[in-house]
């Protein structure tokens, strides 16, 4: 029986089939998905830590106890989690451990590109990479085996393409525990358990003092030429013979695509990328009249393959930044003079409108942003004689989440983001630098990315007596990634109620004095607030706290424009609501678009009361 799967599915699926017991991770596009799926069965622990590197200590610690685990995060949360997986890397495992770093090749939901290839042999572990569904599904069972046979964490390295895009799975039909009348719509094979191995006490191994630490060194070598050795007979390393004129070493979704553009080529697919196979390339090479390797991203197979003597050729044709396809591929072989066949011929695309990226209507973080823009002088309001945005106002440190968006107009109210949790840490060092500014730095960050590392920062301020002010905006949600639960909502990944962390008492523990939380749909509260906060020579923190609009039950008392009313001064078009807009010079709001209750930010801000609810049809 087959099933059609996205990739992050397979995975999940597969690591069921393979046996893991325990399950963490922290969302994050294009990761997400392999733990909602695994959290739909019951019969295995699975759980939204609060940041990468919790999950990566949990699936560690279960590891030593004796169960296989797994932890999945995107390419910038394994910086997070870096220091404990260099840790496990060092002291090896117990029962299997499997690290999936979702690549973003594009940036199509993340601050950065970066290749995440280069942590296998940072942290001397194997590595895997799938080129679909069915492989990202088979492949989890070798990596647990590897895992145990070699003591040592596994490396799993997919790519949005991988993740996101869906194709078939073979598995045969089995109905696993579920909860009660909750069913997962895949088909399963009996799960590949394994027998208990239990925690068995030793300092030599697990406890990394110097002297352990040392004596672990050797065998990591050790390890690594043992699994080189391996890397020349596993299966999924593949030689497809072909045209001995041309030879391609490829993985990953680069595979699909250059064989579609080179259908009689020689190919080498690798589907383990480290150690890599340094007999079986040097065999292949052999083989063909000249080498090619295509990959996304950076020149990772390509510059091992060259330090081996082989004559390569690679990213002088094939780009080095971006995702690939086939066009691309394509394009560059023509340039490289391997296809003398004209290009395919495509119907041009057809020209869009474009759309601004903006917050969605209704969104609880709106009012905020509105308010900071106006205080710093950044939203040009009627009567406004601020030539420079924001030059007399505030600087505003942004984080990671939806609320980036704050950054686009009309807002323009975000001067910097750089990771999670940097806008504390970046505002307390702009505060020490003495930037020059009539009011204090603001950080503004959500509530998840608060949990997950806006914590530490705020201790730091506290103890180094920061005068910064801290907006927390809480919609109660983990929003930009699929609104998954964290650590303040109560429920956990399985959907199972749990302690909720709240904020207030948190941020009081901490030592924090001046805290005020208020209606994120109250635009005169907000403003107090804000203003009493930042004109403190204390360290402030505001709670904006609103339901996330996607959450809202939507269309209750909608807004219009009273055309009698309105004299066309554009106030409300610097709310950014996407169900606001002009035509012809008047404001009009898209009644199917429009949330109504709890925000009407719209008629809250409108000088002429020219906003109000729809009238009754009754």
């Amino acid at each position: 029986m087959a099933k059609l799967l996205s990739g992050n599915e397979a995975l999940a699926l597969g690591a069921y089939r393979a046996g893991v017991k325990v399950a963490a991770a922290y969302p994050g596009t294009p990761s997400s998905e392999i733990l909602e799926t695994l959290a739909k069965f019951k019969d295995i622990y699975a759980e939204w830590s609060v940041n990468e590197k919790v999950a990566m200590e949990v699936a560690m610690g279960a590891c030593y106890a004796g169960a296989r685990a797994l932890v999945s995060m995107k390419q910038v949360g394994l910086n997070v989690a870096s220091d404990p997986f260099m840790a496990v890397s060092t002291t090896g495992v117990n029962a299997g451990l499997v690290v999936i770093s979702a690549d973003d090749p594009g940036i199509h939901s993340s601050q950065d590109e970066q290749d995440n290839r280069h942590y296998a042999p940072f942290a001397k572990v194997p590595m895997l990479e799938p080129s679909d569904s069915q492989e990202a599904c088979e492949f989890m069972a070798l990596a647990y085996d590897m895992s145990e046979r070699f003591d040592t964490p596994v490396l799993v390295r997919t790519t949005t393409r991988v993740s996101h895009s869906k194709s078939v799975v073979r598995a045969i039909p089995l109905d696993p525990p579920f909860a009660k009348g909750e069913r997962l719509e895949i088909p399963l094979n009996p799960p590949l358990r394994k027998g208990e191995r239990g925690f068995r006490r030793d300092l030599a191994k697990y406890v990394m003092l110097p002297t352990s630490a040392r004596m672990r060194r050797p065998l990591i070598e050790e390890r690594l030429v043992n699994l080189a050795g391996f890397a020349e007979t596993v299966p999924v390393n593949q030689v497809f013979s072909g045209d001995p004129s041309l030879g391609i070493v490829t993985s990953g979704i680069a595979y699909q695509y250059a064989r579609e553009v080179f259908p009689k080529a020689s190919f080498l697919k690798l589907g383990m990328t480290y150690p890599l196979p340094r007999r079986l390339i040097a065999d292949f090479a052999a083989t063909v009249d000249r080498l090619l390797v295509i990959e996304e991203l950076d020149p990772f197979l390509e510059q091992a393959i060259l330090a081996m003597g082989i004559r390569v050729a690679g990213k002088e044709f094939v780009p080095r930044t971006g995702e690939l396809n086939p066009g691309i591929i394509e394009e560059a072989a023509h340039k490289a003079g391997l296809l003398k066949r004209p290009r395919r011929k495509t119907e041009p695309a057809l020209v869009l409108p474009k759309r601004p990226p903006l917050l969605c209507a209704g969104c609880p973080h709106a009012a905020t942003f509105f308010v900071l823009s106006t205080l710093g002088q950044r939203a040009r309001l009627p009567g406004s004689k601020s030539d420079v945005p924001g030059e007399s106002g505030l600087v505003i440190t942004g984080d990671i989440g939806c609320y980036t968006l704050g950054a686009y107009p009309p807002y323009d109210a975000m001067d910097t983001c750089g990771c999670m949790g940097a806008s504390i840490g970046a505002a307390m060092g702009m505060e020490k630098a003495g930037i020059k500014r009539k009011s204090k730095v603001v950080a503004v960050i959500g509530d998840s990315t608060f949990m997950h590392s806006g914590i530490t920062p705020l201790v730091n301020a506290v103890y180094n007596q920061g005068k910064i002010t801290v907006i927390i905006l809480d919609n109660s949600t983990t929003a930009m990634t699929g609104h998954q639960p964290h650590p303040g909502t109560g429920v956990s990944a399985q959907g199972q109620p749990t302690q909720a962390v709240y904020l207030e008492s948190l941020i009081r523990g901490m030592g924090v004095s001046e805290l005020k939380v208020v209606n994120a749909f109250d635009i005169r509260e907000i403003r107090s607030a804000i203003r009493n906060a930042v004109n403190s020579d204390q360290l402030s923190v505001v709670i904006a706290r609103g339901a996330c609009s996607v959450r809202l039950p939507g269309g209750v008392n909608p807004r219009a424009v009273d055309d009698n009313k309105c004299d066309q001064c554009g106030v409300c078009i610097l709310i950014g609501c996407p169900a606001i807009r002009t035509e012809s010079g008047e404001a009009l709001i898209e009644g199917s678009l429009c949330v109504g209750d709890p925000c009407g930010l719209c008629e809250s801000i409108c000088p002429k009361k020219a906003i109000g609810k729809v009238a009754s049809s009754e």
